[in-house]
């Protein structure tokens, strides 16, 4: 990619500069339906780690707490208004691990809100789910 854009630099093109996804980091409420589970609560923690950023693209570190299922650690990578978000919960029994995929709006209040779908390929033979999450 350097080398594309130096070369459009060397023949007088201009490089729009890219711009920088919005930080999302902060605590958040979550409700959810899970296709197996049903209805659940739970916290969401995300991380910005700008060490790791390569913009417009950014990194995260991921959590998602559900009281009575435990604790899902996990990473994420946005751009612009969308997140994509691997999880595990810390008990491997169940291979209750999945992807999901977030979309960020700012609700009335100016805080963060997103609505995430998830695919979970191993858990109870497949599974997904939503869930909305507000920004405390």
């Amino acid at each position: 990619m350097k080398k594309i854009c130096l070369g459009l630099l060397a023949l007088g093109f201009a490089i729009p500069a890219l711009a920088a996804s919005p930080d999302y980091s902060g605590i958040y409420d979550c409700k959810g339906k899970d296709h197996r589970e049903g209805e659940y609560s739970g916290t969401v923690t995300l991380e910005h780690i700008p060490a790791q950023d390569a913009p417009p693209y950014q990194a995260y570190r991921f959590q998602l707490d559900v009281p009575g299922y435990g604790a899902y650690p996990g990473h994420a990578a946005a751009e612009g208004e969308h997140m994509a978000i691997y999880f595990a919960n810390t008990n491997p029994k169940e291979s209750d691990y999945g992807t999901g995929l977030a979309t960020f709006v700012k609700n009335s209040a100016g805080k963060w809100t997103f609505t995430k779908y998830y695919y979970q390929p191993a858990y109870k033979g497949g599974n997904y789910g939503l869930e909305t999450c507000n920004q405390r």
